[in-house]
């Protein structure tokens, strides 16, 4: 971080790669973990946040979700949209609108929503490896918390 202006200069093996607002980063950071509570509230399984932006500075965040049926990746990736809706990030574009991978691209927040078998296989914390895996579930609970406040 350069000191006192509010950036972040994120490097990808020692190479410059990218000069971030850290308001836009902790941005992203937050719609990563709705995104992750969604997933969870619909019950997905081993829901998890990658931040990825000392990996590649083509995203921040990848929120990956396992479910076990269309139905429920089509409710999880659904109710995803309408919430970044929400928060003025619409989806940027998608891919597998079918089992057994639905990827939605919000720009700085990448959704994968895989079925078990797809997940195994594609193995994306693995392939991502370097990524930092995010402890999610207060972030959001905090966010939740004080739209329920604003809310009253």
């Amino acid at each position: 971080m350069i000191e006192n202006t509010g950036t972040r200069i994120t490097r990808v093996r020692g190479e410059l790669a990218g000069i971030r607002n850290e308001s836009a980063l902790q941005q992203s950071l937050e719609n990563a973990c709705l995104l992750a509570k969604v997933c969870e509230d619909f019950r997905g399984q081993d829901v998890t946040v990658l931040d990825v932006t000392n990996v590649t500075s083509l995203f921040d965040f990848f929120v990956i979700a396992t479910g076990n049926n269309r139905r429920q990746l089509r409710a999880m990736v659904d109710t995803a949209d309408d919430v970044m809706n929400a928060r003025q990030s619409d989806r940027l574009g998608c891919d597998g609108d079918d089992v057994p991978w639905i990827c939605h691209d919000f720009g700085d927040v990448i959704l994968h929503v895989f079925t078990p078998d797809a997940r195994a296989l594609y193995d994306l914390e693995n392939l991502w490896g370097d990524a930092t895996r995010v402890d999610w579930p207060p972030i959001a609970q905090k966010l939740v918390q004080a739209q329920t406040e604003n809310a009253v």
